[in-house]
């Protein structure tokens, strides 16, 4: 696996690359690519830091795995290529926009208008084999994007960590939260959803008036 990462993400990150588990991670997907479809294309693994350079990098939003139907991972956490059906989570996400901050739901989920605005779209596992949710889960992935959370709360402050759900609130172990800000609640899945965990949340105007409190330029979500 090539390892075609922004430079700025590549000088915080070198040292993690060259850990043992990681070369193994390395192996272990390039076998997957190679032996089955997989999802995203190998050039889309890193998107999310492409479009999101550490310097740059406001808010945090954290994923769980890349869908696992065609044409749907772009890198992205609950983002889809252009012309896709939106999934599910992404609809009540989109949802929550329109009353949180009367935007219209959008034609497109393509999260990439996010992501180069400095929000950072981060699954926990970065890669999964074609129809088969969570079979790239435990080989690594974790340890790396758990490392890249810490990161991030230790060079940078008055980030904006967005943790949707039992699995990415259980990341706030590693963000420094004298520094920080945390926004918590229900996964945006219909499960959740529909039993009142999301719907809401008004985590988009939350996040913009932190943003705005330190004079920095709301996301147009």
């Amino acid at each position: 696996m090539q390892v075609n990462i922004d430079q700025s993400w590549k000088s915080q990150l070198i040292l993690e690359f060259e850990k043992p588990y990681f070369k193994d991670l390395a192996d272990f997907v390039k076998t997957e690519y190679k032996q089955y479809t997989c999802y995203p294309k190998g050039k889309d693994i890193f998107s999310a830091f492409d479009h999101s350079p550490f310097d740059k990098t406001q808010i945090v939003i954290i994923g769980q795995d890349p869908y696992h139907g065609p044409n749907q991972a772009n890198g992205l956490c609950f983002s889809v290529k252009e012309g896709i059906p939106h999934p599910p989570s992404l609809i009540n996400i989109f949802k929550e926009i329109e009353t949180d901050l009367g935007v219209p739901y959008p034609k497109s989920g393509n999260l990439e208008r996010w992501a180069d605005q400095g929000v950072l779209l981060l699954n926990a596992t970065l890669t999964v084999r074609a129809h088969q949710a969570g079979s790239h889960q435990n080989k690594g992935w974790e340890t790396f994007t758990d490392a890249v959370i810490h990161k991030l709360s230790e060079e940078k402050k008055g980030l904006i960590f967005l943790l949707w759900g039992g699995f990415a609130k259980k990341k706030s172990v590693l963000i420094d939260k004298t520094k920080h800000h945390i926004l918590t609640s229900g996964h945006p899945s219909p499960l959740s959803a529909n039993r009142g965990f999301w719907f809401g949340n008004k985590h988009f105007s939350r996040a913009n008036t932190f943003l705005k409190n330190q004079g920095r330029t709301p996301i147009q979500w």
